[in-house]
């Protein structure tokens, strides 16, 4: 017994991929179906990346089409592709940089920083090539936490900067350009200056996402780098309390204000639980990321748990996801990572780059 290709389709059409929610065909992830020969052929390529699920994938599409070609010889390629997609307004994208998402909070102390650091290890443990700007000028705490404290970026032209790299990703700072004691003591349009060099002066080498650890707060500063930056989405970070979720509101309120998509929240330190006898406690509250999520209109993206081990691994320049892989802390932050690029795959995608360019010569 051998279905046609119509069938075949039919089949995938009910078919649901575990991460999007959303069937293969309405996912647009089927590229090719194939009959003849005496075999069925079946390709899809996932729009964000899935190294840990591309089995899991291949098996759920192989049952779900087997009972329709009994016999028949069926091959399944499953793959994945991460493609630019559409930012605000008409800011221009970054060479080498298809996705840029940046992870902001209303109020420092959230973990903001540890959050966006495991992001991008996330996201490259899934098979992506991942990029990490640490965009806070004036306190910069990700050479701490990739271990590259003390370090300084090569410079091939004296202009422009490759990046340094840590644990599969690509990164830059101002705190590779400066004494690590030295203060800031620069006004906006310097610290926006800084920011637009150290972003468009790097070499970034073909990235699927560069993560960008935005500055704490929504004044002048946060809303003029929005406005710069071509973002494809923003990542909002908080903590369950009653005060962070407030500053965070603001926070969501200005990527609004801006025409940049929420792709979801991040609830941190939502519950403690006790190393020694097992008791958790919600030390900052509870349920508070969910209701502004409902107010929202947005997806809570995960919600990850007060731990000390989070904080010293990140301290030490080894984060969660790279130095404890097997640990529930990392497999929240891929699941995290996961939804943040499928929510990207959903967009529309950018297609300034296929454009030729005109170019009016005197003759």
């Amino acid at each position: 017994m051998t279905a046609n290709e119509a069938q075949i389709r039919e089949i995938l059409k009910a078919t649901i991929d575990p991460t999007t929610g959303r069937d293969y065909v309405a996912g647009k992830s089927v590229k090719v179906v194939k009959v003849g020969d005496g075999q069925v052929a079946v390709e899809i390529v996932l729009g964000y990346p899935a190294r840990s699920v591309l089995g899991r994938v291949r098996a759920q599409i192989e049952a779900a089409l087997r009972p329709a070609l009994g016999a028949t010889p069926l091959a399944v390629d499953v793959s994945f592709k991460v493609a630019a997609h559409a930012v605000q307004g008409a800011v221009k994208l970054i060479p080498g940089v298809r996705n840029i998402v940046a992870v902001a909070s209303g109020k420092g102390g959230v973990g903001k920083s540890t959050v966006a650091v495991n992001l991008a290890l996330a996201l490259a443990a899934e098979g992506a090539s991942v990029g990490l700007l640490d965009a806070d000028i004036y306190g910069p705490s990700q050479p701490v936490m990739l271990g590259l404290q003390g370090q300084r970026p090569h410079s091939p032209d004296g202009k422009s900067m490759e990046p340094m790299e840590a644990h599969g990703i690509q990164a830059m700072s101002i705190g590779f350009l400066i004494d690590p004691e030295q203060p800031m003591v620069w006004r906006g349009p310097m610290v926006t200056q800084a920011l637009e060099q150290l972003l468009r002066d790097t070499r970034w080498r073909d990235l699927d996402f560069l993560i960008v650890d935005m500055p704490p707060g929504t004044g002048d500063i946060q809303l003029t780098l929005a406005q710069k930056v071509p973002v494809t989405g923003a990542v909002i970070v908080t903590t369950p309390q009653d005060i962070a979720l407030l500053d965070a509101r603001k926070g969501l309120k200005m990527f609004e204000k801006v025409n940049i998509p929420i792709l979801g929240i991040v609830e941190n330190m939502a519950v403690h639980v006790c190393s020694n006898c097992g008791h958790a406690e919600h030390v900052f509250g509870s349920g508070g990321g969910a209701r502004m999520a409902a107010d929202y209109e947005v997806d809570v993206l995960g919600s990850l748990p007060l731990d000390l081990r989070i904080r010293e691994q990140a301290d030490s320049g080894r984060p969660t996801v790279a130095s404890d892989p097997d640990s529930r802390a990392a497999e929240i932050y891929r699941e995290i990572g996961r939804r943040v690029a499928m929510k990207i795959a959903e967009k529309a995608q950018d297609f300034s780059a296929a454009f030729p360019k005109i170019v009016i010569q005197n003759t």
